[in-house]
């Protein structure tokens, strides 16, 4: 018996997917790492809003955090060193209907990557960025990275770090065309849930911050923010995440915060001691590039053939005819 092509297209709308269906390979992350619960955030998002794992992809650069694909059962793409935002604008161009995710460091991101960083945020492409920052070059054992506070001993600053850590929602917050900032702490699974979906719902490039705990080389790094619930700001509003009873009862120190202001959300950014959690910013009128650009119109093949003939003819070298002796001669044709 066959299936009629109808009741395929019938059968692809009405699948729904298990969190199973999200589960690549087993994580090689240490035990306590913040990359565990990012990773059953994701997972649980990606069920909970039924994103079809072959309509998905996850793009990393380097670092544990950019190990993120292979815990996926997607689509994913491990690249180089701080070069995960171009090759998920180049997916994202050549395939606008698909959900893609990015998964950084504060090393990859902020670093290396930190020019990417800067033109996604202008570009305002439909992604969702995930900053794993940890403060600290994990995978490579103990450097200092560019959020590194003043005074941490690493592997690079054995005397402690002398700069200034970079501040990465302040830095967002000041390029153009930023439609949607937040941050969240790993240790707020709720939170870091409702944040996730916020950022995924967000039409545009969404940058969510995660301060996430590295238990092998800062292991007591954030532990007075654990033990210390009122360290931590919630950002209360109706158009913000919603905050359950549970955690509003703990987390009592909240704010009400509207995150369509930028000059207040800046503020909010600069904040240290609370860490603020929740939406920063959101603004849904900025233009999305592949949408200026029509990313993803498909062309015949005598489009493509024009498009590459006209290109080779650029650099074309084509006989003169008009020279003595009927003999040919090499002139470019510009």
């Amino acid at each position: 018996m066959t299936t009629s092509a109808t009741q395929c297209l019938l059968r692809m709308v009405e699948e729904q997917h298990a969190l199973e269906d999200y589960q690549g390979g087993v994580p090689r992350w240490c035990n306590g790492c913040g990359d565990n619960a990012i990773l059953a955030a994701v997972q649980r998002l990606c069920r909970d809003y039924d994103l079809a794992p072959e309509k998905t992809a996850f793009v990393s650069g380097i670092g544990c955090s950019s190990r993120f694909p292979h815990y996926m059962k997607t689509y994913g793409f491990h690249g180089i060193h701080g070069r995960a935002l171009p090759i998920a604008e180049g997916v994202k161009m050549s395939r606008p209907d698909l959900h893609v995710f990015v998964n950084t460091g504060d090393g990859d991101c902020c670093s290396i990557g930190a020019a990417h960083w800067i033109h996604a945020v202008r570009y305002n492409m439909n992604l969702t960025l995930l900053l794993h920052d940890n403060h600290v070059y994990g995978l490579t054992k103990k450097q200092a990275s560019p959020t590194s506070p003043i005074g941490m001993k690493s592997n690079t600053t054995p005397r402690g770090a002398w700069l200034e850590a970079l501040n990465p929602l302040t830095v967002t917050l000041g390029v153009q065309n930023v439609s949607f900032v937040a941050q969240a702490v790993d240790w707020i699974p709720e939170l870091l849930y409702d944040i996730f979906a916020a950022a995924y719902r967000h039409k545009g490039f969404s940058f969510v911050r995660i301060i996430q705990r590295c238990p092998e080389f800062l292991p007591k790094m954030f532990d007075p923010w654990l033990h210390d619930p009122q360290r931590t700001l919630l950002l209360m509003h109706e158009n913000g995440v919603r905050i359950g009873a549970g955690t509003a009862k703990l987390y009592r120190n909240q704010r009400e915060h509207d995150p369509s202001n930028l000059h207040l959300a800046r503020e909010v950014a600069s904040m240290e001691d609370p860490i603020p959690v929740g939406i920063l910013y959101r603004n849904e009128s900025v233009p999305c590039y592949e949408d200026i650009r029509h990313a993803g119109e498909l062309h015949t093949s005598e489009q493509v053939r024009a498009g590459l003939e006209a290109e080779f003819d650029k650099y074309t070298i084509w006989p003169d005819k008009g020279t003595a002796g009927g003999e040919a001669s090499a002139a470019v044709r510009g």
